[in-house]
């Protein structure tokens, strides 16, 4: 047990190392090439900033099976299973689409083409949906076309609602981390708790898709001083979809053999089955929502479902009042319960602390969303105690105090600060730009003046 998880943490590091490495000099070559947009009226970000970061999530990706395939334990995944290799295979052409929409903005059509062309490529080499656990009624078979046809649309909605969420610095990556993570936890137990092979892949690409983000995240924290881009959203999209479809389609509900033991406790032992159907809707539940909420929103408009706006899960956290940062950890802690939430129910279904955790965790969820509609004021007592700008009585005092001041010296009162402009909800241009949706063709408010 000790040495597949060095193995796994070996590959996982490497994985790390090379995003990491990689992206410095990805940047100077984006900004090289011109593959920096210009600012826009929907973007928030207010510095150009470079994009083409996916292909360091790419190098990252190669090295990591690179790795895995050298290791004593891992290396079996590559030699009873073609999955890694069709993995690669979608992955490089997605992420070549990727590249050339974040220089040269293909049109939308030839990139939602791309997608389907990309879960085509791994459906020919074997990555498909066999069959799939339906609670109360057990294994249903599909037919070649039914999960042919599953796969290709899991794989489009996956990276799709993944580019979604990219529209604030560090969001995508850091979800689809913490998504990553849930996924590798369950992979693993799967394969090694129950000892079923078929579960080897779809963990080892949890763990490599942990290393590209956690690797990319450095450069793309609040301020960004690189995008992923469509290279690298849509690469990360495709990798977590690969793991699903892996672990949902292709583990035998049967080998875990759980049915013994009465028809309760089949079925409390038959929830781990069922989790493979779910997980892979929990660890996107987010940006899955966004993307229909963002379909239903533009269709009841009048408008097409792939029109940029800017109404967004993210942004209306940023309405609200959230600053920027705190409206992506907001997003993380949200992803992180309902994922990990899942994951530590299928283990103890019948655990009434679960349902209370993750019910307690919500309720202060709840709180952080609604945090800025509170004026915060500290009691006097503890005034000294607290960042200054919690102690609102003192800073007005100060305020009128230095007003009196200039006034008694013939100075014209300092004008009051002009509130923050908070933008209307939508995607944020380039690092939110929707996988399969035209760049914005209204005129930009200002050029682009730095080379950064």
């Amino acid at each position: 047990m000790g040495q597949p998880v060095r193995e796994y943490l070996l590959t996982l590091c490497v994985t790390v190392a090379v995003t990491y490495l990689l992206t410095g000099p990805v940047r100077k070559f984006a900004i090289a090439v011109g593959a920096m947009p210009q600012i826009r009226a929907r973007d928030v970000h207010r510095e150009p900033t470079p994009r083409l970061g996916g292909i360091a999530m790419f190098g990252g990706l190669c090295a990591g099976l690179l790795v895995a395939d050298h290791l004593q334990n891992l290396n079996g995944v590559f030699e009873l299973s073609n999955e890694p290799r069709a993995l690669l295979s979608g992955a490089a052409l997605i992420w070549l689409i990727g590249v050339l929409d974040d220089k040269f903005e293909i049109d939308a059509l030839i990139k939602l083409g791309g997608q389907m062309i990309a879960a085509g490529v791994m459906v020919m080499q074997g990555l498909t949906i066999l069959w799939l656990p339906i609670p109360f009624v057990g294994t249903v078979s599909l037919t070649q076309w039914q999960g042919n046809l599953l796969t290709v649309a899991l794989v489009v909605i996956t990276i799709n609602a993944v580019n979604f969420v990219d529209g604030l610095d560090g969001l995508a990556a850091g979800m689809v981390c913490i998504a990553a993570a849930a996924f590798f936890l369950y992979g693993y137990r799967i394969w090694y708790g129950y000892g079923i092979e078929a579960a080897a892949p779809a963990t080892l690409f949890a763990a490599i898709l942990m290393g590209m983000c956690l690797g990319f995240l450095p450069h793309n924290m609040h301020p960004a001083r690189i995008f992923m881009g469509d290279s690298g959203s849509m690469l990360i999209g495709l990798v977590l979809a690969a793991g699903a479809i892996s672990i949902t389609g292709q583990v035998d509900p049967d080998a875990m053999a759980l049915w013994a033991g009465g028809e309760r406790n089949a079925t409390h032992a038959m929830l781990p089955v069922f989790i493979p159907l779910l997980l892979p809707l929990t660890i996107t539940a987010l940006p899955v929502a966004d993307l229909v909420l963002a379909i239903v929103r533009r269709t009841w408009k009048g408008q097409s479902p792939f029109a940029a706006d800017r109404g967004h899960l993210h942004h209306r956290l940023l309405e609200i009042g959230h600053s920027h940062s705190r409206a992506v950890l907001i997003m993380y802690f949200w992803s992180a319960l309902i994922a990990f939430g899942t994951v530590a129910y299928s283990v103890n279904s019948t655990s009434m602390w679960i349902v209370l955790v993750i019910a307690g965790l919500s309720g202060v969820g709840l709180v952080l969303l609604l945090l800025p509609r509170f004026s915060p004021r500290a009691p006097r007592w503890a005034e000294s105690l607290v960042p200054p700008r919690y102690r609102h009585a003192e800073r007005a005092a100060e305020r009128a105090a230095e007003q009196a001041v200039r006034e008694a010296a013939g100075q014209e009162p300092e004008p009051e600060p002009e509130p923050v402009r908070v933008l209307a909800g939508g995607v944020s241009g380039v690092n939110g730009a929707t996988a399969v949706g035209p760049r914005s063709r209204f005129p930009d408010r200002r050029k682009a003046g730095s080379a950064r």
